[in-house]
């Protein structure tokens, strides 16, 4: 599907719909109709908000098969009970202990990170002195310094693009080791009954790598 440039946004969102109905919708009807009544993904994803990193596309998810959550560089904070505004920490419980616990579905919780990460790239480039707090994406970013640090010390002759590339994977991971820190999904990987899988997309060389832990 083309866009002509000139067509404006509440125009480009109708168009958009227009072409999912017809093509998407209406081929299918009887999969939303199931839809409507519940969802019932097995993966749950998070994933970089970065508009060329869509999981569904990457990983051709169709509608209903994962409940995915989006944000800066796809990090993960650690739990901490005193953060009750966590919007990570709201979409993991939402997943472990309402889709999964009501419906039985969700097996797999999937962090992706890729390629020419902005977020990545802020992280690196923060000087060690700052304490910048009014800043939103410093601040946020900042989830992932312990991963930076690593980058740092093993890879910090490198040029900054190479560091970055190391730390997209070594954010994945550490996210993945703080989501083991919410006593849900702790719970649950006791049982066996959800998988941790790391991800990072190369749209680059449109190349993906997956690994379990």
């Amino acid at each position: 599907m083309t866009i002509d440039k000139g067509v404006n946004a509440l125009e480009q969102l109708k168009y958009g719909f227009d072409h999912f109905k017809k093509e998407i919708y209406e081929k299918d009807v009887e999969r939303f109709e199931e839809l409507a009544l519940e969802q019932k993904p097995k993966f749950m994803v998070i994933a970089c908000a970065d508009s060329r990193v869509c999981p569904s596309t990457v990983f051709s998810f169709q509608p209903g098969e994962a409940f995915t959550f989006r944000n800066i560089a796809s990090l993960v904070p650690p739990y901490c009970e005193k953060k009750r505004n966590s919007g990570v920490g709201a979409a993991l419980e939402y997943a472990v202990k309402i889709i999964k616990i009501e419906i039985d579905q969700v097996e797999n919780i999937v962090v992706v990170g890729h390629s020419r990460c902005g977020g990545i790239r802020g992280l690196m480039s923060i000087p060690e002195d700052s304490h910048n707090c009014d800043d939103f994406i410093e601040d946020w970013v900042k989830i992932g310094w312990s991963a930076r640090e690593v980058v740092k010390k093993e890879h910090g002759t490198l040029p900054l693009p190479d560091q970055c590339s190391y730390c997209e994977k070594a954010a994945v991971n550490l996210s993945l080791d703080n989501l083991m820190t919410y006593p849900f999904v702790k719970e649950a990987l006791e049982t066996n009954s959800i998988k941790l899988i790391g991800g990072h997309y190369d749209f680059v060389n449109c190349d993906i790598t997956v690994w379990e832990i």
